[in-house]
């Protein structure tokens, strides 16, 4: 009954019917109280996003796998202090984190959002040393700078750990299938007229102890060793072999065995002595083996030995075939999975994308030739069964060796060659990110441009090229890309809140409305479709309605960084210092590397005249990231308020040599060269300026107070007359007005623009 349920509920958890998975698995505790089950159960719930259910039951446990998922359900309540004492226990400092590379992971993200970076990065290289594929710890690594080699972490020496990994797990596997086997046959090769029901408890021990491994480990075990017996009959006699096998049936014998002729280790197997049965001690007759057949498929409880009885059948029928062929080396290679030196160059050919690897399995995908081989074998389970089973191969049994050999070699060679193709496929995307990361735009977009163009056209590259873009302050570009990325992935939410901060600066209000309809009706409950619709209230100047839309958001996700700063923005909007200040640091606690937060209050601090502060924060955006022109214009302008114009000076400069379609940097360089009283170079870069932006009010209105210094008052007045033509914000215009009101009164000038 408890290996019943068991399989019942992670059937159910294997079909998304969550509800009944947790009705089944709260039966069984009842029924069967074991830790084991608990865990089970806490997977229900995590798995239906009930994590305060996890964490009621599993307080207070021991097991390691108990344990990490006690942590998990911590880490989704936000509890990280519980979490980090279940991953590390206090009272045991040696203690290994459980789950390997997943417990790492785990134990990195609770570091990183505590504030402790070195950990955070010393447990995320952890994992990856571990798991060598785990993308997500990559990531994080990114996202913390600590990423600086270029193929640190997925060069070619990664393959070999990676095949060797595989190949452990493979044995591992074979070896749980083998013993499970010969279990099963022990059981069933005893003497007497009935199997005693004493053979009934090993096997579901054995199903039990499956168990105490990691959770999705014991999922994808059971399915194995239950999938067989659970999901297709049950309760019914299984077939006969030739309904399982497309071969006609194996001769008859007395002890259920075929034996073959093998005359002076002739390689060539004779077909007139197939059915040649040689001298054995018959311990069953038949009359006894149909007895014990049908005692053990008539069983309520589903067995194993359903598949396990239906497979040895096939495959003795599948080997008498081929010993009736012209050749025993044919025979041998076809039985192994592997591939004999007459067909190799045609099997290699046809089957170069056959094998697929997933937790140890090595399933032959295609079948090279349907009409004699319709099913589908496993070569771990096919060379398990040759060996356990006591049919004896006819022909040489070097031949067998060498078949069995070059199968080896042929699943070694192949599992290389995919571990070098997906470390190379990760080793761009891996390169791209860390440049994205460091806000090396170009460079990560030339690295993406590497991609095949099947790889390129999805989804995520495409929204990573959009948000290089949108970094690149190329507007048009990132909203082209994230169009782009929209139409191969409709439902895609990575970087949407990006695309949504890109179309507020386009002013596209229609794009932008639609942006934020389509992401609400795919997810209501995304951090993404709000702060879309937050930018959307934004643009229309509704700051209050926007700032709902983004503590919205916040209360969806609290870890989702930018929804913090978008917030903090609104609040700067409303003249809010105070709550725009808080939000940006809790941004920052978040991610200490979002230069966006940094920014936020340097400019906090600019607008309150706290120029000392203003410029500390504003160079650590610029830190963060040092190619951005708006920053470094920033920087400029903390730095003319501390009254360092040559150094402001210069860094405008670099700034104007960044991105020369940027006005902003022309702009603060004549404001810097007004300060040092070098009026003639300020007019000059001035006049540049409204070529560029004729539209800009502040440009005419800077010109008319260098003239009016200047003493040329009809030009300051007509300066000035353009400036309130081009409709300046309410603030401006009072300012170009006293100015005009007060042209003839040089003293009343303020020295800073």
């Amino acid at each position: 009954m408890e290996t019943l349920m068991v399989d019942r509920v992670q059937s159910s958890l294997r079909l998304f019917m969550h509800r009944n998975a947790i009705f089944l698995c709260e039966r069984l505790c009842a029924e069967f109280p074991s830790e084991l089950n608990l865990q089970l159960l806490a997977t229900c719930y995590l798995q239906n996003n009930q994590a305060y259910c996890a964490y009621q039951i599993l307080k207070g446990t021991k097991m390691p796998q108990s344990r990490y998922l006690f942590a998990v359900s911590c880490f989704q309540m936000n509890l990280l202090h519980e979490a980090e004492t279940a991953l590390c226990p206090a009272n045991e400092p040696n203690a290994e984190v459980p789950n390997g590379a997943a417990g790492h992971y785990l134990l990195g993200l609770i570091y990183r959002y505590t504030g402790r970076r070195a950990y955070a990065t010393d447990h995320f290289t952890q994992a990856l040393a571990i798991d060598p594929v785990l993308w997500a710890a990559y990531e994080e690594l990114c996202v913390l700078g600590a990423v600086e080699e270029e193929n640190e972490y997925f060069s070619d020496a990664v393959a070999q750990r990676i095949q060797q990994q595989q190949l452990s797990e493979s044995n591992i596997h074979n070896s749980s299938i083998s013993s499970e086997f010969y279990s099963l046959t022990s059981n069933i090769a005893v003497s007497g007229d009935s199997i005693p029901r004493q053979s009934k408890q090993p096997l579901a021990n054995n199903t039990r102890e499956i168990s105490t491994l990691s959770q999705s480990v014991a999922i994808a075990k059971v399915q194995a060793t239950h999938s067989g017996a659970s999901s297709l009959s049950q309760y019914n006699t299984p077939p006969a072999a030739s309904q399982l096998s497309g071969v006609a049936p194996p001769p008859l014998c007395r002890n259920g065995q075929v034996f073959f002729n093998v005359a002076n280790n002739d390689a060539s197997i004779k077909s007139n002595n197939v059915a040649v049965q040689a001298p054995r001690r018959k311990f069953m007759d038949e009359g006894k083996l149909r007895k014990v057949s049908g005692r053990l498929f008539s069983d309520s409880v589903p067995r194993r030995s359903t598949r396990l009885s239906a497979e040895t059948s096939a495959v003795a029928n599948s080997n008498a075939q081929q010993g009736t062929g012209n050749g025993n080396n044919h025979s041998s290679a076809k039985f192994l999975g592997g591939f004999s030196s007459s067909s190799s160059s045609k099997a290699n050919a046809a089957s170069s994308r056959s094998l697929t690897f997933k937790k140890g399995h090595s399933w032959i995908a295609e079948s090279f030739d349907e009409a004699r081989r319709p099913e589908i074998f496993d070569d771990s389970r096919s060379e398990n069964m040759a060996t356990s089973s006591s049919i004896p191969m006819s022909g040489d049994g070097g031949c067998l060796e060498q078949g069995k050999v070059t199968g080896d070699l042929v699943h070694d060679s192949r599992l290389m060659s995919g571990a070098q193709d997906l470390l190379g496929l990760l080793r761009i995307l891996a390169e791209g990110y860390r440049l994205l990361c460091l806000y090396r735009c170009q460079e990560a977009l030339e690295v993406y441009l590497k991609l095949s163009e099947k790889q390129y056209n999805t989804g995520w590259v495409l929204s990573q090229v959009g948000r290089a873009q949108f970094e690149l302050v190329d507007y048009l570009e990132a909203d082209r890309f994230f169009d782009l990325a929209r139409r191969v992935s409709p439902c895609i939410l990575e970087g949407m809140d990006i695309y949504s901060t890109v179309l507020y600066h386009l002013k596209e209000e229609m794009k932008l409305s639609y942006l934020a309809q389509e992401l609400i009706s795919v997810d209501r409950l995304s951090p993404q479709a709000w702060c879309a619709l937050g930018n959307c209230y934004s643009l229309q100047k509704d700051h209050e309605t926007a700032l709902k839309n983004f503590q919205r958001a916040v209360h969806l996700d609290s870890r989702f960084v930018y929804a913090h700063t978008l917030c903090g923005h609104e609040y700067v909007a409303l003249e809010d210092f105070d709550n725009g200040i808080k939000c940006y640091q809790s941004a920052l606690q978040v991610d200490d590397r979002h230069y966006n937060s940094w920014y936020g209050l340097g400019v906090v601090y600019l607008r309150q005249e706290k120029f000392e502060f203003a410029e500390h924060h504003l160079q650590r955006a610029y830190n963060i990231n040092p190619r951005s022109s708006v920053l470094m214009c920033y920087v400029g302008m903390a730095l003319n308020s501390l009254k360092r114009n040559h150094d402001a000076l210069e860094i405008l400069e670099q700034a104007i040599s960044a991105d020369k379609q940027n006005p902003l940097p022309v702009y603060q360089k004549a404001n810097v060269l007004v300060s040092l009283e070098r009026y003639d170079e300020a007019l000059q870069e001035l006049e540049q300026l409204t070529e560029t932006a004729p539209h800009e009010s502040s440009v005419y209105a800077l010109m008319g107070k260098i003239y009016k210094r200047l003493e040329l008052h009809e030009k300051a007045m007509f300066c000035f007359g353009l400036a309130l033509d081009l409709k300046p914000p309410a603030a401006d215009v009072a300012t170009i007005k006293a100015a005009m009101e007060k042209l003839y009164l040089p003293d009343e000038m303020e020295d800073t623009p």
